[in-house]
């Protein structure tokens, strides 16, 4: 039986809806107005074109998609001696007050709400009773309470959750393929993150399950709304693991009122190329290592060097010479001087006229005059003068080039890595002969040619940032974008030399940082976070913090993933699991007698059965689902392949479909109802890291999971329940 608060509840909401309807209508009435104005004075025009950008920012402000507007309440009690009612505030997505600017729903960043989501029984925070209002799009289906007695004592409470029941609901709900927010539900260490300081870094330590991605989504919207008036002009950037990443959170932001947000890979942060290409994991471990931004910064400093030999300038009836000696003393002027590469370009070329123009002072017995387009004298003629006729001629442009060239940065790896001397040289003393090797590659016909790799990206960057633009007038509008703050996901991944990208972005140091050490997939994959740090814009300190509980993952998985955990890293405790499926991990073996290929198609057989079985038995738990099959790269596009051809409904690494087929970095982030996971010692001997990949594949399960498999499983999987499905061959 439903509470018997709930029409009540119910007629707040349905009234604090109406008044939502009212402010769209107003916003967009006030948008209308302003793209009816039609001429003006040139200030009429620009406050035009506030109110449109403003009523455009409301509007999208105001929408909320499908979320539930209201989720809560707050009641706080009354004061000591006093005979008045206590205090309400309802709470949710928006501020929306009634005709008389009285409020009906309070923003979930606002200071007053914070004791919805800290409040305990023994720190009650002034309140007296905390609602939760569980809901079905508009409709309220139940509420529940947790009362606070004057004596600090609290009732309703359960599993330390804060509205366990409405919690729990959330988390059996099955999944969409989008990430949801978690606002309705978010529990007090989460809300401590949310709402810390904006400055420094925040590292948040967090096992699978944890709702650290969540977390920091919303901790982006509560620093917009709290810091509105820097962070909108500043910017904020929200960094993923890959885009099937950004994907699945892409909806999360404006389900809170926030727009604005920029959303990223790390490769995504330099925009000029995309990566096409792949490359041996040896070379992609170079590549990241911190070495190579000293060797880029080498390179640069190579292409700076004085002429070979000396070059004649024919200028009228004069032949100037440009000696080593004088290119010599031109770059080593340029040298002393500060900023990026291409800027000093115009150095290199103001201190060359001076000395041209000092050779035909000695020529002449004084300063060349200058002749205007008929040929007549006026004045001495300065080594700017000098320089526009200088620039034309096609001795100068080359002798230039050669001392100083402007490069873009696709320009000067493709000649690093095309020549292996170059990379000799700027190598020296940072790597050895067979890391030199490994880098050198077929050099393109043009630097346009070249297929790029994700490791290439951070290079690439860190060539431009020292570098700059490749013109002599730079435009400060074309320069890379920086931001107030940063949230980077999944960070335990990212090589030093990508963490120097994030660096050269942020405007303060603000960042938060978010992932799991034990998570770590790549090939520079830390043992602790003062490895990721260290790499970082920490000049305004930083601090971390762990979430401890996991509300994803059902215990039941977890004490098969924790088995894993413990040879990955060991000591390093589990979050806690607050749920339990009633479904044990099945691990299924398909059977490996016979040739190569009828053993893979029997392992690929069993694993479309299992997916199957799984589709069907979450519908029949009573809903909808997805399942995620989790796949060896060497195995993901036969799988997918064979599924495929057997018209199940499925997608190759996307989110769009019942059932997906992806690698562990393809899943990295993402959650399913139901997994398959592949050949758990394929994914381990695929990975830079082992079990770790294991690890992850094993944790993307909020209900369900099996493991098939062939070769014989890992060590600590051994001794888990099993399910025999032994097939002598394909069917």
């Amino acid at each position: 039986m439903a509470h018997p608060d709930v029409p009540a509840e119910q007629a707040h909401v349905d009234h604090a809806y109406q008044r939502l309807q009212v402010m769209r209508a107003s916003a967009e009435e006030m948008l209308r107005e302003a793209f009816g104005e039609r001429g003006g004075t040139f200030q009429a025009l620009a406050e035009r074109d506030i109110r449109v950008r403003t009523s455009l920012n409301r509007l999208e402000h105001l929408q909320i998609g499908g979320e539930s507007l209201v989720f809560g309440r707050i009641d706080r009690q009354a004061p000591a001696g006093s005979q008045g009612p206590s205090e309400e505030f309802h709470i949710g997505r928006l501020a929306v007050s009634d005709a008389d600017q009285e409020p009906l729903v309070v923003d979930w960043r606002a200071p007053v709400v914070e004791p919805f989501y800290r409040a305990t029984g023994a720190h009650p925070m002034g309140l007296a009773r905390r609602r939760h209002l569980l809901t079905q799009g508009r409709q309220v289906i139940d509420l529940e309470d947790e009362l606070f007695d004057a004596e600090g004592a609290e009732t309703g409470a359960n599993l330390g959750l804060s509205g366990p029941q409405v919690l729990l609901a959330a988390l059996e709900r099955s999944r969409t393929g989008r990430m949801r927010d978690i606002v309705a539900t978010v529990q007090r260490e989460q809300d401590s993150i949310i709402r810390a300081p904006l400055s420094g870094i925040l590292v948040v330590q967090g096992g699978p399950g944890t709702g650290k991605t969540a977390v920091a989504l919303h901790r982006a919207a509560y620093l917009l709304y709290t810091h509105r008036f820097p962070l909108e002009r500043q910017g904020l950037l929200v960094v993923g693991p890959n885009p099937v990443f950004l994907r699945y959170i892409e909806h999360v932001l404006p389900s809170l009122g926030e727009t604005g947000v920029e959303l990223s890979t790390v490769s995504g942060l330099f925009d000029e190329t995309r990566p096409t290409a792949t490359e041996p994991e040896e070379v992609v471990r170079i590549k990241g290592d911190i070495r190579m931004s000293r060797l880029i910064a080498h390179a640069v400093t190579d292409r700076q060097r004085p002429l070979a030999r000396s070059v004649t300038v024919p200028f009228g009836r004069l032949r100037l010479r440009i000696t080593r000696a004088m290119s010599a003393e031109v770059v080593a002027g340029a040298k002393r001087r500060p900023g990026p590469h291409n800027t000093r370009r115009r150095v290199v070329e103001n201190l060359l006229w001076r000395h041209l123009a000092g050779q035909i002072e000695e020529r002449l017995g004084g300063p060349m005059p200058e002749e205007d387009d008929e040929g007549n004298r006026s004045r001495a003629a300065t080594p700017e003068d000098l320089g526009r006729q200088l620039r034309r001629l096609p001795e100068v442009d080359e002798a230039l080039e050669r001392m100083w060239p402007l490069l873009r940065p696709q320009e000067l790896l493709h000649d690093l890595f095309g020549a292996p001397p170059l990379l000799a040289l700027a190598g020296a003393n940072l790597l050895g002969d067979q890391e030199v090797r490994l880098l050198a590659r077929p050099r393109s016909p043009r630097w346009e040619d070249v297929a790029w790799t994700r490791a290439d990206m951070a290079l690439l960057d860190e060539a431009r940032a020292l570098l700059g633009q490749p013109r002599r007038r730079p435009d400060p509008e074309d320069d890379p974008r920086s931001f107030g703050h940063i949230v980077v996901d999944e960070a335990q991944d990212l090589s030093p030399m990508q963490l120097r990208m994030l660096a050269r972005r942020s405007l303060s140091g603000s960042m938060t940082v978010v992932g799991d050490i034990a998570q770590g997939t790549s090939a520079w994959a830390p043992t602790d976070w003062k490895q990721i740090v260290r790499h970082l814009p920490a000049r305004r300190g930083w601090q971390q913090v762990e979430l401890t509980v996991n509300y994803r993952t059902p215990a039941e998985i977890m004490a098969l993933a924790g088995r894993v955990l413990e040879a990955v890293a060991p000591g390093m405790a589990p979050a806690e699991p607050v749920r339990s499926s009633g479904h044990e991990p099945r691990i299924l073996r398909a059977a490996g007698a016979g040739v190569a290929s009828e053993a893979l198609e029997s392992l690929v057989v069993l694993v479309a059965d299992a997916a199957v079985e799984e589709l069907a038995a979450l519908g029949a738990d009573g809903g909808e689902g997805i399942v995620g099959v989790i796949a060896p790269p060497s195995l993901a596009d036969e799988v997918a392949a064979h599924i495929e051809a057997n018209g199940l409904p499925m997608g190759r690494g996307v989110l769009d479909s019942p059932l997906s087929v992806l690698t562990v970095e393809e899943a990295k982030g993402l959650e399913f109802d139901s997994v398959v996971v592949v050949e758990p010692a394929a994914l381990a001997a695929e990975s830079p890291q082992g079990l770790r990949a294991l690890y992850v594949a094993l944790t993307r399960a909020t209900r369900r999971l099996v493991v098939v498999h062939q070769q014989p499983l890992p060590s600590c999987l051994l001794g888990a329940p099993m399910q025999a499905a032994d097939r002598s061959g394909p069917e």
